[in-house]
């Protein structure tokens, strides 16, 4: 089994798709590491040699930020964003689209469940009366 930076890549897949189960490696990334490593991309994660795995493992863990690590500073790089009070920080702050999206009649993701709004007894009498 391979385990690489505390994640288990699943068996039956090629190395270049396994790779990217690592958070912080896409496609393009592990392709790179694959092509520069010279590991046959098309091979099966479980018929790797424990020397290409080691390869694998050494090479991700130096030269990139994955998992934790990654996860961390993405986090850090919010945080300091809402502690600046920045646009986009009130935008996380306030858990709605930070990236322009309109928010009228989209973003039901982002924003949760839409609630209804109650009408009040007073309002529908009024409502009734016409005034």
């Amino acid at each position: 089994m391979a385990r690489i930076a505390g994640v288990d890549l699943p068996r039956n897949k090629r190395v270049d798709i396994a790779l990217t189960a690592i958070y912080g490696v896409g496609r393009y990334t592990a392709s790179q590491i694959v092509s520069d490593l010279e590991i046959d991309p098309a091979k099966k994660v479980d018929t790797l040699a424990e020397n290409e795995v080691n390869q694998l493992r050494t090479k991700i863990t130096q030269e990139y930020k994955v998992e934790g690590d990654l996860r961390r500073e993405v986090d850090q790089n919010i945080k300091r964003l809402m502690d600046v009070n920045s646009y986009r920080g009130l935008r996380h702050r306030r858990q709605l689209p930070v990236r322009g999206q309109r928010t009228n009649t989209n973003a039901r993701t982002r924003k949760g469940r839409a609630r209804t709004i109650s009408v009040g007894r007073k309002a529908k009498e009024a409502a009734r009366k016409g005034g």
